[in-house]
């Protein structure tokens, strides 16, 4: 299973060709999100019809619900690394779960997740030559 970050499923909607390519890789039954995700994707739409398609879409994925293991695990990683590294809450928790549910994570900002121990990411290249 592989743990998709907001941004790829703002590619997705945005028709990024590439983006999603590399998810029908993955296969629908392998994508998860994070309940931050979810919310994130519910707070950018624009009116009612978005809304609605976002929740029918959404309700097709995996999704991998803030347990009170992971909002530990996020404040800790808060504590270490919200001055240092600048880490925001929500990435604390998409990062959080990630570590707690051991997946790779997929996202366009390695930036903001290289730095936290604990965290495998997504490396669509690899994959696919590892498949080959």
């Amino acid at each position: 299973m592989i743990l998709c970050d907001t941004n790829i499923l703002i590619e997705i909607y945005r028709d990024n060709p590439v983006i999603n390519t590399i998810v029908d890789n993955i296969e629908h039954k392998n994508i998860a999100i994070s309940d931050v995700t979810r919310a994130e994707v519910l707070v950018g739409a624009r009116n009612r019809r978005e809304l609605q398609a976002y929740v029918k879409d959404l309700r097709r994925l995996n999704i991998l619900p803030i347990q009170p293991h992971i909002s530990t695990t996020a404040i800790e990683l808060l504590e270490t690394y919200c001055l240092s590294h600048h880490l925001d809450f929500h990435d604390a928790l998409i990062a959080a779960t990630a570590i707690y549910h051991d997946v790779e994570l997929y996202t366009l900002n390695v930036k903001d997740f290289i730095f936290i121990p604990g965290v495998k990411l997504y490396h669509p290249q690899e994959a696919s030559s590892q498949s080959s």
